[in-house]
């Protein structure tokens, strides 16, 4: 009997080993996203921490503690995820994580892209109400995005605030008066030296080297190099083998686009996208935030033709983002009300890229703050002021959580990121190809394999509704069926031809399958 039980408790030792052992596997989490970028799945959120499940009790738009608001931390934004997820978003780009410049500073909180170091993180984002450290808090927030399959791209500003001047001057370039060099009207931040293509400043390489290993650290799965073509190409490609040796599945993805041919400075250094590229880069920005400046269906074709074709020119795997709005943008709502916001959605449903949104698009945040641009009742820096830039997710305070009155887009947004699952080996595989309209403000594209037609068609009018003819080639509607997807009236298709009436700004998609 007691060598039954000892053979019982051994099997039932061994049954628990190995069900804790299935678990922990299950559980660790295996850095996949730059395959997922590079096959274009992913689903990006830009979501700012400070603000990102921040409580807004007065209704100003500002947090103030000492009337009991609670500012957006690490761990209360924990309580997000599932909504994102839910969403279909798959990855976070968290803005920068970075210590904030309090000096010659923009906002009561200073701008997130003042970097007033490298090596900690911003206390703005830490509960000082836990016991865990300030790493433990990121930590905690990264491992729970990943349980809910959600990947961690964070923010790595482009220079340095006055402070981190003022202590490490050596870090900065300056101009002929000896002053320190502000770069672009970024009056908050001083240009950071880089050297040249020979020479490395190493001071300044290891810092950000040294931000790439504190990154890992917490388990981060990528980075966003904040305007990367202020940047050399060597420096980039150093500190990105650097980062593969560490994780091969390390995205970069550089805030750099075709349409950008200036530097930021004339005392700095300026690395056109495709040296980026070819440094090591994963992705970068395109051209496709000249949405906003879309009249016509050319305009469209040669934005997003340039962009898409750019990436196919290089040995090694690369993609693009669908940056249509950013933190940089102004708002769509603002710009054109939630048709814009709308279009957005299905160009990312239907064109082979990343997706990619800022936190509050998608129920239609204009990014306006009550109190915005006014003086403040206290302040963190030297800044009095709650200063925002009109339109625009808040980067310089403590401000509210982000979130519009149009819930219908919330619908829209999530049958978009449904859709493109399901098209995505056509996007994939096809290739790009304009359909001729009978509107130069309507445009109309396909890609299509054997089996499947994907065709999206929009009115770039968003005030006056249109009659349109769009001619698809090889269309017989005896051998394939048209499958609405996004479309608000069934359209009639008769001799190779689709029939529909557009809204103003109404964009429509519709798959054609071949019958078998």
């Amino acid at each position: 009997m007691k060598i039954f039980n000892r053979v019982l408790l051994t099997g039932v030792l061994l049954l628990s080993a190995t069900c804790l052992s299935a678990l922990s596997i299950e559980e660790a989490w295996h850095n996949d996203l730059r395959s997922k970028f590079l096959n274009n799945e992913t689903v990006i959120m830009e979501v700012n921490i400070r603000s990102f499940n921040s409580k807004d009790i007065d209704g100003d738009g500002f947090i103030r503690e000492d009337i009991g608001e609670e500012r957006g931390t690490f761990l209360n934004a924990i309580e997000r995820l599932d909504e994102l997820k839910n969403l279909g978003v798959n990855t976070l780009h968290v803005l920068p994580v970075t210590p904030v410049g309090k000096l010659k500073a923009l906002g009561t909180s200073g701008s997130l892209y003042a970097a007033a170091g490298f090596d900690s993180l911003n206390e703005d984002l830490i509960d000082k109400t836990s016991n865990l450290t300030p790493e433990q808090q990121a930590k905690k927030f990264i491992d729970e995005a990943h349980k809910r399959g959600i990947r961690i791209i964070v923010d790595v500003p482009a220079c340095a605030s006055y402070d981190l001047y003022l202590q490490r001057p050596d870090l900065f370039v300056t101009a002929p008066t000896g002053e320190p060099v502000v770069p672009a009207d970024w009056t908050d931040v001083r240009l950071l030296a880089v050297g040249t293509e020979d020479k490395l400043d190493s001071n300044v390489y290891n810092l950000y080297k040294d931000f790439v290993k504190y990154m890992l650290s917490l388990g981060v799965d990528g980075i966003r190099a904040d305007v990367a073509h202020c940047k050399t190409a060597v420096f980039w490609k150093n500190l990105i083998e650097y980062s593969r040796e560490k994780d091969s599945e390390f995205l970069w993805l550089a805030e750099s686009s075709d349409s950008w041919k200036d530097g930021i400075s004339e005392y700095g250094v300026f690395t056109s996208f495709d040296k980026l590229l070819e440094a090591g880069f994963d992705g970068y920005y395109g051209s496709f935030f000249n949405v906003k400046d879309w009249k016509t269906s050319k305009e469209m074709y040669r934005d997003v033709s340039l962009s898409l074709n750019e990436v196919k020119k290089f040995s090694d795997k690369k993609s693009v983002i669908g940056s249509f709005t950013t933190h940089d943008e102004v708002s769509p709502i603002i710009l054109k009300g939630p048709q814009l916001s709308d279009m957005i959605i299905w160009l990312s449903a239907t064109l082979p890229l990343n997706s990619y949104f800022v936190d509050g698009f998608q129920t239609g945040d204009d990014y306006s703050y009550k109190m915005g641009n006014k003086l403040a009742p206290s302040s963190n820096t030297d800044d009095d002021m709650y200063f925002t830039h009109r339109g625009k997710i808040d980067i310089f305070n403590l401000s509210r959580k982000p979130k519009g009155e149009y819930e219908t887009l919330r619908n829209s947004f999530l049958l978009g990121n449904d859709v493109k699952k399901s098209v995505l080996p056509v996007l994939n595989d096809g290739a790009f190809t304009t359909l001729k309209t009978n509107h130069n403000e309507v445009f109309a594209y396909m890609f299509s394999n054997n089996i499947k037609k994907v065709i999206t068609i929009g009115n770039l009018d968003f005030e006056n509704s249109k009659k349109v003819t769009v001619k698809v080639p090889k269309f017989n509607p005896k051998h394939q069926n048209v499958l609405p997807i996004k479309i608000t009236a069934m359209p009639d298709v008769k001799n190779g031809k689709v029939f529909l009436n557009l809204a103003p700004g109404e964009i429509v998609v519709l798959i054609i399958h071949e019958l078998l």
